[in-house]
């Protein structure tokens, strides 16, 4: 199979139709073989049934249903799972995604043999004070944390190889930051095509400002992920180490000069007066907290569980 597709939702029932219409005239213009996995993150309009009928009258259409809203990088994962295709594409589903930019995208997998390939909207049609400047901001800072030269990490249109999509592990809300976990995972042909953006046709956008707050924070937490998160006390038990041999040093040279005082009959105070000795016990019981903080995270890590982060009502055409 040459393209799986997947679309993740959340009530865009007015705009499913005419793109189904869409990619459907894309695929048979370039004689595809391909599936189209609809991903329904817990719509409440008629986003499910639209998407049932879709799969009536074509098999290649398939459908996942959540049972509520867990977020688009969960549906991405129960997508990336199921995916079969070559070459997986991901869209968004209000239209500002143009499928005429599918076999581009194709192609540079294909034929230029990169592993992933995401979309740069150089051209917006939003709003230039609440999303166009926070997202430029939001870019540059993934860059330089990240090593990953994208200008546009937010684009939800991008081109996978198939084994990417299946070595990459999709949680929280990290699927802004999917080409920064491919590179993690050994994945490093990673290129960027210019890609038509479209204004908003129908409904209003799902992401406010805090998305923006939210993928600082998230763009924090895959840094430290890449570096120690495998190796927590590498990080913890190092600071917490020298922290504590800080504070006994700190310690030790506050008793000892008050040894010293004490044999040569010089005047000397109390030790709990000296608030360097505050200063040392404090290090010390840092030191000692950011040690087992390192400790309890290599004990957790060696005996987690892979939980269960969504939950599935309903599939559609799956065999």
């Amino acid at each position: 199979m040459n393209l799986s597709i997947l679309i993740p939702l959340l009530n865009e029932e007015e705009s499913l139709k005419e793109l189904y219409t869409w990619i459907i005239k894309v695929m048979q213009e370039n004689r595809y073989s391909y599936e189209i996995i609809f991903l329904d993150d817990g719509s409440t309009d008629k986003s499910w049934s639209i998407i049932q009928s879709f799969a009536t009258e074509n098999v290649h259409v398939k459908g996942i249903r959540f049972m509520k809203n867990f977020g688009k990088s969960q549906a991405l994962h129960a997508g990336f799972a199921k995916a079969q295709g070559d070459v997986i594409i991901t869209m968004d589903a209000d239209l500002q995604d143009s499928p005429e930019e599918i076999p581009g995208l194709y192609e540079m997998i294909t034929k230029q043999n990169f592993d992933l390939v995401s979309g740069w909207k150089k051209k917006r049609y939003d709003s230039v004070v609440a999303k166009n400047l926070p997202s430029k901001l939001f870019n540059w800072a993934a860059r330089k944390t990240s090593g990953v030269e994208l200008n546009d990490f937010n684009c939800g249109l991008k081109a996978y190889r198939n084994v990417v999509v299946k070595n990459i592990e999709v949680s929280g809300e990290m699927h802004r930051y999917i080409p920064v976990l491919a590179k993690n995972a050994g994945f490093g042909k990673i290129g960027e095509k210019v890609v038509q953006h479209q204004a908003r046709k129908y409904g209003e956008t799902k992401f406010g400002m805090e998305r923006f707050i939210n993928g600082f924070l998230d763009l924090i937490t895959i840094w430290f992920l890449s570096r120690f998160g495998k190796r927590p006390m590498h990080l913890f038990g190092a600071i917490g180490s020298l922290m504590f041999v800080i504070g006994f040093l700190l310690a030790g040279y506050i008793g000892v000069s008050k040894l010293y005082h004490m044999y040569n009959n010089m005047r000397y105070s109390l030790v709990t007066n000296n608030p360097w000795f505050f200063i040392a016990l404090t290090t010390m019981i840092l030191g000692t907290q950011l040690f087992l903080a390192g400790f309890l995270g290599e004990i957790i890590l060696r005996s987690k569980s892979n939980e269960e982060r969504y939950k599935i009502s309903n599939e559609i055409n799956f065999l």
